[in-house]
């Protein structure tokens, strides 16, 4: 799949997320690599055999901020390559992991840990409309 093409499908899937996550985000960027390195991978202590790492994000959340001025975006990084292998080149299911590992990358923007964001994830499996508990 050529890099155009899933950025569309970036955009398609931004489209899924629940609208209080896009509404609250501000100084981010999503940058697009075709997979994690592996000092990435060591660095944060994934095998390269057996973990899959389709997203991460890099900087401050926001519940960690005080005085956060003329600062770089903070970084989603979406791996290509990862999502693609781990849906097995299914164009919906690229879409439904896109969307997944955005809204996983954005609960760690907004500050909400694992199981925060395991709740909004089951409400984005189940296209419950936003729930209560968003960032």
């Amino acid at each position: 799949m050529t890099r155009e093409y899933f950025r569309e499908l970036v955009e398609e899937a931004i489209d899924t997320i629940p609208a209080k996550f896009a509404r609250e985000v501000r100084n981010l960027a999503i940058v697009i690599e075709d997979e994690p390195s592996a000092e990435l991978l060591s660095e944060l202590d994934m095998d390269p055999d057996e973990d899959v790492l389709l997203g991460l994000y890099e900087g401050t959340p926001l519940t960690e901020r005080s005085q956060y001025g003329n600062q770089l975006p903070d970084r989603i990084t979406l791996f290509q390559q990862s999502i693609e292998d781990d849906c097995e080149g299914d164009e919906d299911e690229i879409i439904i992991a896109i969307g997944e590992t955005l809204i996983h990358e954005l609960g760690h923007y907004f500050g909400m840990n694992e199981e925060q964001i395991m709740e909004i994830e089951e409400h984005y499996w189940r296209g419950d409309p936003d729930p209560d508990e968003g960032p």
